[in-house]
């Protein structure tokens, strides 16, 4: 009797043992597979936004890291995904992966041009839930699987002012930007467009009325611009020394430059979660689906997501990262209910709304 219990449990350990080490080496022979098929490929090919950071290191860690090259085409996030979506009609297919806000995102998705990325994620530390802020893999799209999200920030505006034009206590709050000494010297991104000068307009909207909308919007005569860049330049340079359209990495770049900018937090801004452009869609029909799934994986461990995140300052959505770099008022807090302003209904349905309203609103301009 004796005998037959210690054959029964020693069964029963061989048996629950066998498929965790056979579950442990499949996910290794997997990935060493894929690895291997990625480096036949020879490169893989990521699509983002032209930050000139994201474009150098991104490429270089990836290459040092696996020996494969990474080719990244840089542009705006509407114009890369719409640059996609003319390609793949004529049956074009150059790009594997793509960095992008949620509405281009969105667009390749409701084209069915995206791949879900959830099955292709298998390093244990990437597939891990404990490893995420959310308790599992941060998927934006309703089914969960197919656009990952990598950056979770706080939104404050994006309010940034030329030191030398602009003195920090003048910006007490929101409504201070109506003074009419300010008039005809704010910049902010097009509220027209897909993109963070709609969010933003739409959080002003939702949370401050239509009479200040209009107000800042109108009255208040600022210079729209679709162009990051050239929104930056006016605020060095202090054509338009108040600006609600400078990203936060610029400003840092900025002012490690010497230049007199700054960025800072205002109490009662509206204060949203946000992901900006990192978020990320894997293609379908890739050119090179070994190498992309390699990338998909590196992007989403420690590594890689450090490495994107120290790039631009975004904080991001994993819990074992040390974003000591990431500016203080956009690392979210323990215990804080924000607005998420990356929940799809919001960003597809809520948003669009007020674009829309903008879009007649600046005709009275």
């Amino acid at each position: 009797m004796v005998v037959h219990l210690l054959w029964i449990s020693l069964f029963l350990f061989v048996g629950l043992a066998h498929p965790v080490s056979a579950k442990s080496k499949g996910w290794e022979r997997e990935w060493n597979e894929i690895l291997s098929a990625a480096k036949k490929e020879g490169k893989v090919v990521v699509m983002g936004s032209a930050d000139p950071v994201v474009r150098r290191v991104l490429p270089a860690r990836f290459h040092a890291r696996f020996g494969i090259a990474l080719e990244y085409i840089g542009g705006r996030g509407s114009s890369n995904s719409g640059k996609l979506l003319i390609e793949r009609r004529v049956g074009v297919h150059t790009v594997d992966a793509i960095f992008a806000g949620l509405s281009s995102q969105a667009v390749l998705y409701n084209q069915k041009a995206l791949d879900p990325i959830k099955p292709v994620l298998i390093l244990p530390e990437v597939v891990d839930p404990s490893k995420w802020t959310k308790g599992k893999v941060w998927f934006l799209d309703p089914e969960e699987k197919y656009i990952l999200r990598l950056y979770n920030y706080v939104w404050a505006g994006e309010l940034s002012i030329n030191t030398k034009h602009v003195k920090r206590e003048e910006i007490q709050t929101v409504r201070d930007l109506l003074n009419p000494k300010w008039k005809g010297k704010i910049s902010i991104r097009d509220p027209t467009q897909r993109g963070s000068g709609s969010v933003v307009a739409t959080r002003f909207y939702q949370q401050f009325g239509e009479e200040f909308t209009r107000r800042l919007y109108v009255d208040q005569k600022p210079r729209i611009s679709r162009e990051k860049r050239q929104i930056a330049d006016w605020l060095a340079r202090g054509i338009y020394p108040i600006s609600l359209g400078v990203e936060t990495e610029a400003v840092v770049k900025m002012k490690k430059e010497g230049l007199p900018v700054d960025a800072f937090y205002v109490p009662d801004m509206p204060r949203a979660l946000s992901a900006g452009n990192g978020v990320l869609g894997l293609l379908n029909k890739a050119p090179h689906p070994n190498a992309a799934r390699v990338f998909v994986n590196w992007i989403a461990s420690r590594e890689g997501l450090e490495v994107l995140g120290r790039a631009r300052f975004k904080p991001t959505t994993r819990n074992d990262i040390d974003e000591s770099y990431a500016m203080p008022w956009e690392r979210p807090k323990p215990g804080v209910d924000y607005f998420d302003s990356y929940q799809w209904d919001f960003f597809l349905i809520e948003v669009p709304k007020v674009r829309a309203f903008m879009r007649e609103l600046l005709r009275t301009r």
